[in-house]
């Protein structure tokens, strides 16, 4: 969590929601490296940031349904996050949703394959 730490939601609210959740992606992306049983804390930090960096995002926006829809998408990320073993399928599926809220983030679900 040491990279995102000092990110106060007024710096956050400064990037566009594209920005955000191309962000949270980025972690995301991160996470599914991380898939290996021996790579457990690494993975868990990563979904950490995850779950920070959307907890700034529901924080700095303003249109309830989408606050609302993040939340939703948060919970599926905690369940990763507390799972005992990796869930392969059950993240690259979050990953997906995450991509699908706004146009610009849907732009790389291609590159999910």
């Amino acid at each position: 969590m040491a990279q995102h730490a000092s990110l106060s939601p007024q710096r956050w609210a400064a990037f566009s929601l594209d920005q955000q959740i191309l962000m949270i992606a980025n972690e995301m992306h991160r996470a599914g490296k991380l898939l290996g049983p021996e790579d457990g804390d690494r993975r868990a930090a990563a979904y950490e940031r995850v779950l920070n960096l959307t907890d700034l995002t529901v924080c700095v926006q303003n249109r309830r349904p989408l606050r609302r829809e993040m939340l939703r998408w948060r919970d599926l990320v905690a369940e990763l996050y507390a799972a005992e073993r990796a869930d392969r399928v059950q993240h690259r599926e979050a990953f997906r949703v995450l991509l699908r809220f706004t146009p610009e983030a849907s732009k790389q679900i291609a590159a999910l394959g």
